[in-house]
């Protein structure tokens, strides 16, 4: 009985290292693609905010950039520059705050329209209170106030304006 105890736990020594082997082969990723240098000179200069970050985004993001460069061109001089703008506020947010917009996005995307426009509304109004306040600084606010009702979270500048052409990415 001990020699079977014994060959048994040698056994399962060999399968789990066997598993744990394939567990690590599998954890190696390719690089996510496309990488910086892959992109066209155009599409780098219309994304050179994100290119200190491009190399921790993964590949759904840098795809979703990528379609947004394309587009880039066929947009309205307006929607350009507050494509920038958001551009470099999003590369200026910490990974945390990134995903804690996304998460807000997400929210927000599943209210219902008129939820999403009264949620907008008190957003256009705390913006213009703080334009009113010359001594803080609209580039950096403090967080907006709690929304009335606890199915609304205040939105993140990106995703408040209707027709906003930033998605939440990194």
């Amino acid at each position: 009985m001990a020699k079977t105890l014994a060959a048994l736990i040698v056994g399962l020594c060999l399968a789990f290292s066997a598993a744990a082997a394939q567990v690590k082969a599998d954890t190696k990723k390719k690089p996510a693609r496309p990488a910086w240098s892959e992109l066209s000179p155009q599409q780098q200069k219309i994304l050179a905010p994100l290119a200190p970050h491009w190399d921790t985004l993964d590949a759904s993001r840098r795809k979703k950039w990528v379609t947004i460069a394309e587009r880039y061109p066929r947009m309205k001089p307006q929607a350009q520059q507050r494509l920038q703008k958001n551009m470099v506020a999003w590369a200026k947010l910490t990974p945390e705050q990134r995903k804690a917009a996304r998460e807000k996005y997400q929210v927000l995307r599943k209210l219902p329209p008129d939820k999403r426009r009264e949620v907008a509304a008190q957003w256009k109004r705390y913006q213009q209170s703080l334009a009113a306040q010359p001594e803080l600084s609209p580039s950096d606010p403090p967080a907006p106030p709690e929304p009335q009702s606890a199915e609304a979270p205040s939105p993140a500048p990106e995703t408040a304006t209707a027709g906003n052409p930033v998605p939440p990415a990194q």
